[in-house]
Protein backbone atom coordinates (compact mmCIF):
# COMPACT_ATOMS: atom_id res chain seq x y z
CA UNK A 1 0.00 0.00 0.00
CA UNK A 2 1.45 3.37 -1.02
CA UNK A 3 1.77 5.72 1.97
CA UNK A 4 1.32 9.47 2.09
CA UNK A 5 3.19 11.33 -0.62
CA UNK A 6 6.32 13.20 0.47
CA UNK A 7 5.14 16.73 -0.36
CA UNK A 8 1.71 16.16 1.15
CA UNK A 9 3.31 14.96 4.39
CA UNK A 10 5.19 18.27 4.58
CA UNK A 11 1.95 20.27 4.55
CA UNK A 12 0.06 20.69 7.82
CA UNK A 13 -3.74 20.44 8.03
CA UNK A 14 -5.41 23.50 6.51
CA UNK A 15 -6.08 25.62 9.60
CA UNK A 16 -8.93 27.58 8.02
CA UNK A 17 -10.82 24.41 7.10
CA UNK A 18 -12.36 23.92 10.56
CA UNK A 19 -13.92 27.37 10.49
CA UNK A 20 -14.94 26.97 6.83
CA UNK A 21 -16.75 23.70 7.54
CA UNK A 22 -18.60 25.29 10.44
CA UNK A 23 -19.58 28.27 8.27
CA UNK A 24 -20.91 25.94 5.58
CA UNK A 25 -22.92 23.93 8.09
CA UNK A 26 -24.45 27.04 9.66
CA UNK A 27 -25.33 28.52 6.26
CA UNK A 28 -26.97 25.26 5.23
CA UNK A 29 -29.12 25.58 8.34
CA UNK A 30 -30.18 29.10 7.32
CA UNK A 31 -27.85 31.18 9.51
CA UNK A 32 -26.82 34.58 8.14
CA UNK A 33 -23.01 34.71 8.35
CA UNK A 34 -21.24 38.07 8.15
CA UNK A 35 -18.01 36.86 6.63
CA UNK A 36 -14.74 38.70 7.26
CA UNK A 37 -12.73 35.52 6.79
CA UNK A 38 -11.31 35.54 3.28
CA UNK A 39 -9.68 38.52 1.56
CA UNK A 40 -11.95 38.07 -1.45
CA UNK A 41 -12.78 41.48 -2.99
CA UNK A 42 -16.52 42.09 -3.22
CA UNK A 43 -16.38 45.35 -5.21
CA UNK A 44 -17.29 45.14 -8.91
CA UNK A 45 -14.60 45.09 -11.59
CA UNK A 46 -14.63 48.54 -13.27
CA UNK A 47 -16.92 48.51 -16.29
CA UNK A 48 -14.32 49.57 -18.88
CA UNK A 49 -12.22 46.52 -17.96
CA UNK A 50 -15.18 44.15 -18.31
CA UNK A 51 -16.09 45.70 -21.67
CA UNK A 52 -12.57 45.11 -22.98
CA UNK A 53 -12.71 41.50 -21.80
CA UNK A 54 -15.99 40.86 -23.59
CA UNK A 55 -14.90 42.67 -26.76
CA UNK A 56 -11.69 40.63 -26.97
CA UNK A 57 -13.36 37.30 -26.17
CA UNK A 58 -15.59 37.74 -29.25
CA UNK A 59 -12.54 37.55 -31.53
CA UNK A 60 -11.94 33.89 -32.47
CA UNK A 61 -8.15 34.19 -32.55
CA UNK A 62 -8.04 35.18 -28.86
CA UNK A 63 -9.42 31.80 -27.82
CA UNK A 64 -6.20 30.03 -28.77
CA UNK A 65 -3.22 29.35 -26.52
CA UNK A 66 -1.64 32.50 -25.15
CA UNK A 67 1.95 33.32 -24.12
CA UNK A 68 3.34 31.70 -20.97
CA UNK A 69 5.28 34.77 -19.87
CA UNK A 70 2.42 37.13 -20.78
CA UNK A 71 1.58 38.96 -23.99
CA UNK A 72 4.07 41.77 -24.81
CA UNK A 73 1.45 44.49 -24.37
CA UNK A 74 0.70 43.36 -20.83
CA UNK A 75 4.36 43.30 -19.82
CA UNK A 76 4.80 46.78 -21.30
CA UNK A 77 1.73 47.99 -19.39
CA UNK A 78 3.14 46.70 -16.11
CA UNK A 79 6.48 48.35 -16.85
CA UNK A 80 4.57 51.59 -17.44
CA UNK A 81 2.77 51.24 -14.11
CA UNK A 82 6.05 50.80 -12.20
CA UNK A 83 7.53 53.79 -13.99
CA UNK A 84 4.55 56.04 -13.18
CA UNK A 85 3.94 54.82 -9.64
CA UNK A 86 7.44 54.17 -8.33
CA UNK A 87 9.84 55.76 -10.81
CA UNK A 88 11.29 52.30 -11.48
CA UNK A 89 12.43 51.42 -15.00
CA UNK A 90 11.90 47.78 -15.98
CA UNK A 91 12.66 45.98 -19.21
CA UNK A 92 9.41 44.21 -20.16
CA UNK A 93 11.32 41.56 -22.12
CA UNK A 94 13.83 40.53 -19.46
CA UNK A 95 12.61 41.82 -16.09
CA UNK A 96 8.88 41.05 -16.10
CA UNK A 97 6.86 37.85 -16.29
CA UNK A 98 3.06 37.77 -16.09
CA UNK A 99 1.79 35.09 -13.71
CA UNK A 100 -1.55 33.45 -12.98
CA UNK A 101 -2.04 35.66 -9.93
CA UNK A 102 0.61 36.49 -7.37
CA UNK A 103 0.09 33.22 -5.46
CA UNK A 104 1.02 31.10 -8.49
CA UNK A 105 3.88 33.46 -9.20
CA UNK A 106 5.22 32.99 -5.70
CA UNK A 107 4.93 29.21 -5.82
CA UNK A 108 6.66 28.98 -9.20
CA UNK A 109 9.39 31.35 -8.07
CA UNK A 110 10.07 28.87 -5.29
CA UNK A 111 10.24 26.03 -7.83
CA UNK A 112 12.65 28.07 -9.94
CA UNK A 113 15.20 29.06 -7.28
CA UNK A 114 14.93 26.48 -4.49
CA UNK A 115 16.71 23.11 -4.26
CA UNK A 116 15.84 20.46 -1.64
CA UNK A 117 17.27 21.53 1.71
CA UNK A 118 17.73 25.20 0.80
CA UNK A 119 16.91 27.53 3.69
CA UNK A 120 14.57 30.50 3.19
CA UNK A 121 13.83 33.16 5.82
CA UNK A 122 10.16 34.10 6.18
CA UNK A 123 8.22 36.34 8.56
CA UNK A 124 5.81 34.71 11.00
CA UNK A 125 2.90 35.45 10.96
CA UNK A 126 2.71 35.73 7.19
CA UNK A 127 0.58 34.71 4.21
CA UNK A 128 0.83 30.88 3.97
CA UNK A 129 2.29 30.70 0.43
CA UNK A 130 5.35 32.62 1.63
CA UNK A 131 6.44 29.56 3.57
CA UNK A 132 4.63 26.68 1.91
CA UNK A 133 5.60 27.62 -1.64
CA UNK A 134 9.19 26.86 -0.64
CA UNK A 135 8.28 23.87 1.51
CA UNK A 136 6.54 22.27 -1.49
CA UNK A 137 9.70 22.95 -3.50
CA UNK A 138 11.71 20.98 -0.94
CA UNK A 139 13.08 23.95 0.94
CA UNK A 140 13.38 24.60 4.67
CA UNK A 141 11.75 27.64 6.26
CA UNK A 142 13.47 29.63 9.00
CA UNK A 143 10.57 31.52 10.59
CA UNK A 144 11.27 34.88 12.23
CA UNK A 145 8.75 36.34 14.65
CA UNK A 146 7.40 39.46 12.93
CA UNK A 147 4.91 41.35 15.05
CA UNK A 148 6.62 44.48 13.74
CA UNK A 149 8.86 45.14 10.73
CA UNK A 150 11.69 46.07 13.09
CA UNK A 151 11.39 42.78 14.97
CA UNK A 152 11.63 40.87 11.71
CA UNK A 153 14.65 42.81 10.46
CA UNK A 154 16.46 42.37 13.77
CA UNK A 155 15.92 38.61 13.63
CA UNK A 156 17.28 38.10 10.13
CA UNK A 157 20.98 38.53 10.91
CA UNK A 158 20.67 36.15 13.83
CA UNK A 159 18.91 33.61 11.63
CA UNK A 160 21.66 33.84 9.00
CA UNK A 161 24.36 33.21 11.62
CA UNK A 162 22.61 30.14 12.99
CA UNK A 163 21.27 28.56 9.80
CA UNK A 164 23.09 25.65 8.15
CA UNK A 165 23.24 25.84 5.19
CA UNK A 166 23.16 29.61 4.77
CA UNK A 167 19.79 30.98 3.59
CA UNK A 168 19.37 31.56 -0.12
CA UNK A 169 16.51 34.06 0.16
CA UNK A 170 14.32 36.11 2.47
CA UNK A 171 10.68 37.13 2.14
CA UNK A 172 9.23 40.60 2.75
CA UNK A 173 5.60 41.63 2.44
CA UNK A 174 4.43 45.23 2.93
CA UNK A 175 1.65 46.30 3.13
CA UNK A 176 1.61 43.05 5.05
CA UNK A 177 -0.86 40.19 4.90
CA UNK A 178 -2.14 39.47 7.54
CA UNK A 179 -0.75 42.17 9.84
CA UNK A 180 -1.34 45.27 7.64
CA UNK A 181 2.11 46.61 8.60
CA UNK A 182 3.75 49.21 6.36
CA UNK A 183 7.37 50.31 5.91
CA UNK A 184 9.23 53.22 4.34
CA UNK A 185 12.01 53.26 1.77
CA UNK A 186 14.73 53.42 4.44
CA UNK A 187 13.55 50.05 5.74
CA UNK A 188 13.85 48.57 2.26
CA UNK A 189 17.37 50.03 1.97
CA UNK A 190 18.34 48.04 5.07
CA UNK A 191 16.76 44.89 3.62
CA UNK A 192 18.68 45.21 0.34
CA UNK A 193 21.95 45.92 2.16
CA UNK A 194 21.42 42.89 4.40
CA UNK A 195 20.64 40.65 1.42
CA UNK A 196 23.79 41.75 -0.40
CA UNK A 197 25.90 41.31 2.73
CA UNK A 198 24.73 37.71 3.14
CA UNK A 199 24.44 36.85 -0.57
CA UNK A 200 20.67 36.28 -0.43
CA UNK A 201 17.81 37.01 -2.78
CA UNK A 202 14.80 39.02 -1.63
CA UNK A 203 11.27 38.06 -2.68
CA UNK A 204 8.89 40.96 -2.06
CA UNK A 205 5.12 40.48 -2.00
CA UNK A 206 3.45 43.75 -3.05
CA UNK A 207 -0.15 42.62 -3.55
CA UNK A 208 -1.65 45.60 -1.70
CA UNK A 209 0.37 48.40 -3.27
CA UNK A 210 -2.74 50.50 -4.03
CA UNK A 211 -4.82 49.89 -0.88
CA UNK A 212 -3.51 52.48 1.55
CA UNK A 213 -5.26 55.12 3.66
CA UNK A 214 -2.78 57.98 4.02
CA UNK A 215 -2.81 59.67 0.62
CA UNK A 216 0.43 61.47 1.50
CA UNK A 217 2.27 58.18 2.07
CA UNK A 218 1.64 55.63 -0.68
CA UNK A 219 3.63 52.44 0.04
CA UNK A 220 7.00 52.33 -1.75
CA UNK A 221 8.36 49.42 -3.76
CA UNK A 222 11.61 47.80 -2.70
CA UNK A 223 12.69 48.12 -6.34
CA UNK A 224 13.02 51.88 -5.75
CA UNK A 225 16.19 51.20 -3.76
CA UNK A 226 19.33 51.80 -5.82
CA UNK A 227 20.81 48.47 -6.86
CA UNK A 228 17.77 46.50 -5.67
CA UNK A 229 17.46 44.61 -8.94
CA UNK A 230 20.78 42.92 -8.16
CA UNK A 231 19.01 40.79 -5.54
CA UNK A 232 15.25 41.51 -5.60
CA UNK A 233 12.20 40.07 -7.33
CA UNK A 234 8.85 41.62 -6.47
CA UNK A 235 5.46 39.96 -6.94
CA UNK A 236 2.46 42.16 -7.72
CA UNK A 237 -1.13 41.53 -8.79
CA UNK A 238 -4.25 43.21 -10.15
CA UNK A 239 -6.49 41.19 -7.84
CA UNK A 240 -6.95 43.86 -5.17
CA UNK A 241 -6.13 47.05 -7.07
CA UNK A 242 -8.91 46.54 -9.64
CA UNK A 243 -10.99 43.93 -7.77
CA UNK A 244 -9.91 41.38 -10.42
CA UNK A 245 -9.20 38.46 -8.07
CA UNK A 246 -10.94 35.89 -10.28
CA UNK A 247 -9.05 37.04 -13.38
CA UNK A 248 -5.80 35.65 -11.95
CA UNK A 249 -3.35 38.22 -13.30
CA UNK A 250 -0.14 38.84 -11.44
CA UNK A 251 3.50 39.69 -12.16
CA UNK A 252 7.04 38.92 -11.07
CA UNK A 253 9.43 41.81 -11.63
CA UNK A 254 13.07 42.59 -11.02
CA UNK A 255 16.29 40.56 -11.16
CA UNK A 256 16.66 39.34 -14.75
CA UNK A 257 18.36 36.05 -13.81
CA UNK A 258 15.51 35.04 -11.50
CA UNK A 259 12.90 36.23 -14.01
CA UNK A 260 14.54 34.09 -16.70
CA UNK A 261 14.47 31.05 -14.39
CA UNK A 262 10.79 31.65 -13.59
CA UNK A 263 9.92 32.07 -17.27
CA UNK A 264 11.61 28.77 -18.08
CA UNK A 265 9.74 26.92 -15.31
CA UNK A 266 6.43 28.42 -16.43
CA UNK A 267 7.08 27.46 -20.05
CA UNK A 268 6.75 23.82 -18.98
CA UNK A 269 3.66 24.39 -16.83
CA UNK A 270 1.21 26.72 -18.57
CA UNK A 271 0.35 28.74 -21.66
CA UNK A 272 -0.41 31.90 -19.72
CA UNK A 273 -3.73 33.41 -18.77
CA UNK A 274 -6.61 33.50 -21.27
CA UNK A 275 -5.71 36.18 -23.83
CA UNK A 276 -8.90 38.28 -23.32
CA UNK A 277 -8.09 38.38 -19.61
CA UNK A 278 -4.60 39.66 -20.39
CA UNK A 279 -5.99 42.30 -22.76
CA UNK A 280 -8.46 43.37 -20.07
CA UNK A 281 -5.51 43.65 -17.68
CA UNK A 282 -3.77 45.96 -20.16
CA UNK A 283 -6.91 48.10 -20.17
CA UNK A 284 -6.86 48.15 -16.35
CA UNK A 285 -3.26 49.36 -16.20
CA UNK A 286 -3.40 51.81 -19.11
CA UNK A 287 -7.00 52.99 -18.81
CA UNK A 288 -8.75 55.44 -16.42
CA UNK A 289 -7.43 55.18 -12.87
CA UNK A 290 -10.17 57.02 -10.96
CA UNK A 291 -11.65 53.61 -10.13
CA UNK A 292 -8.59 52.76 -8.01
CA UNK A 293 -9.03 55.84 -5.82
CA UNK A 294 -12.75 55.09 -5.53
CA UNK A 295 -12.09 51.53 -4.31
CA UNK A 296 -9.47 52.82 -1.88
CA UNK A 297 -12.06 55.24 -0.46
CA UNK A 298 -14.54 52.38 0.02
CA UNK A 299 -11.99 50.32 1.93
CA UNK A 300 -11.09 53.33 4.08
CA UNK A 301 -14.75 53.93 4.95
CA UNK A 302 -15.12 50.28 5.88
CA UNK A 303 -11.97 50.40 7.98
CA UNK A 304 -13.27 53.42 9.86
CA UNK A 305 -16.67 51.78 10.41
CA UNK A 306 -14.99 48.62 11.71
CA UNK A 307 -12.67 50.40 14.14
CA UNK A 308 -15.45 52.64 15.46
CA UNK A 309 -18.22 50.06 15.79
CA UNK A 310 -16.07 47.23 17.18
CA UNK A 311 -14.54 49.63 19.74
CA UNK A 312 -18.04 50.58 20.89
CA UNK A 313 -18.82 46.87 21.12
CA UNK A 314 -15.88 46.33 23.47
CA UNK A 315 -13.27 45.01 21.04
CA UNK A 316 -10.45 47.48 20.35
CA UNK A 317 -9.14 46.63 16.89
CA UNK A 318 -5.90 48.43 15.84
CA UNK A 319 -6.36 50.78 12.90
CA UNK A 320 -4.60 49.45 9.77
CA UNK A 321 -2.75 51.98 7.63
CA UNK A 322 -2.97 49.86 4.47
CA UNK A 323 -4.22 46.57 2.99
CA UNK A 324 -7.78 45.26 3.13
CA UNK A 325 -7.35 43.70 6.58
CA UNK A 326 -7.31 44.50 10.26
CA UNK A 327 -5.14 42.33 12.51
CA UNK A 328 -6.28 42.16 16.09
CA UNK A 329 -5.52 40.40 19.34
CA UNK A 330 -8.33 38.13 20.47
CA UNK A 331 -10.33 39.81 23.28
CA UNK A 332 -8.47 39.05 26.50
CA UNK A 333 -10.96 36.74 28.19
CA UNK A 334 -10.98 34.48 25.10
CA UNK A 335 -7.25 34.56 24.37
CA UNK A 336 -6.47 31.27 26.07
CA UNK A 337 -8.77 29.50 23.61
CA UNK A 338 -6.41 30.18 20.72
CA UNK A 339 -7.46 31.63 17.40
CA UNK A 340 -9.14 28.55 15.90
CA UNK A 341 -11.42 27.85 18.85
CA UNK A 342 -12.21 31.54 19.27
CA UNK A 343 -13.06 31.89 15.57
CA UNK A 344 -15.31 28.83 15.70
CA UNK A 345 -17.11 30.14 18.76
CA UNK A 346 -17.53 33.60 17.22
CA UNK A 347 -19.12 32.28 14.02
CA UNK A 348 -21.30 29.79 15.88
CA UNK A 349 -22.58 32.17 18.56
CA UNK A 350 -22.48 35.54 16.79
CA UNK A 351 -22.67 34.66 13.08
CA UNK A 352 -19.43 36.59 12.48
CA UNK A 353 -16.57 34.84 10.63
CA UNK A 354 -12.92 35.89 10.91
CA UNK A 355 -9.66 34.18 9.89
CA UNK A 356 -7.82 32.51 12.78
CA UNK A 357 -4.32 33.89 13.15
CA UNK A 358 -2.84 30.40 13.55
CA UNK A 359 -3.39 29.96 9.82
CA UNK A 360 -0.61 32.50 9.26
CA UNK A 361 1.94 30.89 11.56
CA UNK A 362 2.49 29.92 15.17
CA UNK A 363 3.09 33.51 16.26
CA UNK A 364 -0.36 34.48 15.01
CA UNK A 365 -2.34 32.23 17.34
CA UNK A 366 -3.41 35.04 19.70
CA UNK A 367 -4.75 37.07 16.77
CA UNK A 368 -7.45 37.04 14.12
CA UNK A 369 -7.54 38.70 10.71
CA UNK A 370 -10.63 40.69 9.76
CA UNK A 371 -11.09 41.34 6.02
CA UNK A 372 -12.83 44.51 4.83
CA UNK A 373 -15.10 42.63 2.44
CA UNK A 374 -18.50 43.51 3.91
CA UNK A 375 -20.24 46.89 3.50
CA UNK A 376 -20.54 49.42 6.32
CA UNK A 377 -24.07 48.38 7.24
CA UNK A 378 -23.02 44.75 7.61
CA UNK A 379 -19.94 45.78 9.59
CA UNK A 380 -22.10 47.64 12.10
CA UNK A 381 -24.50 44.71 12.21
CA UNK A 382 -21.54 42.46 13.02
CA UNK A 383 -20.45 44.83 15.79
CA UNK A 384 -23.85 44.51 17.45
CA UNK A 385 -23.53 40.73 17.36
CA UNK A 386 -19.99 40.98 18.73
CA UNK A 387 -21.16 43.18 21.59
CA UNK A 388 -23.75 40.59 22.59
CA UNK A 389 -21.21 37.79 22.22
CA UNK A 390 -18.62 39.51 24.41
CA UNK A 391 -21.22 40.26 27.06
CA UNK A 392 -22.87 36.84 27.23
CA UNK A 393 -20.16 34.33 26.39
CA UNK A 394 -17.76 32.82 28.89
CA UNK A 395 -14.10 32.66 27.93
CA UNK A 396 -13.71 29.08 29.10
CA UNK A 397 -14.17 25.92 27.05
Amino acid sequence: MIGDFYKIKRLPPYVFEEVNKLKARLRAAGTDIIDFGMGNPDLPVPEHIVEKLVETARKPRTNRYSASRGIPGLRRAMAGYYDRRFGVKLNPDTEIVATLGSKEGFANLAQAICAPGDVVIAPNPSYPIHAFGFIMAGGVIRSIEAHSPEQYLAGISRAVRHSVPRPIAMIVCYPANPTAQVVDLDYYKEVVALAKKHNMLVISDMAYSEIYFDEAKPPPSILQVEGAKDVVVEVNTLSKTYSMAGFRVGFALGNDRVIAALARVKSYLDYGAYTPVQVAAVEALNGPQACVAEMRAVYKARRDALIDSFSRAGWDVPEPQASMFAWSLIPEKFRALGSVEFSKRLVEKAGVAVAPGAGFGEYGDEYVRIALVENEQRIRQAARAVRKFLTEESGTL
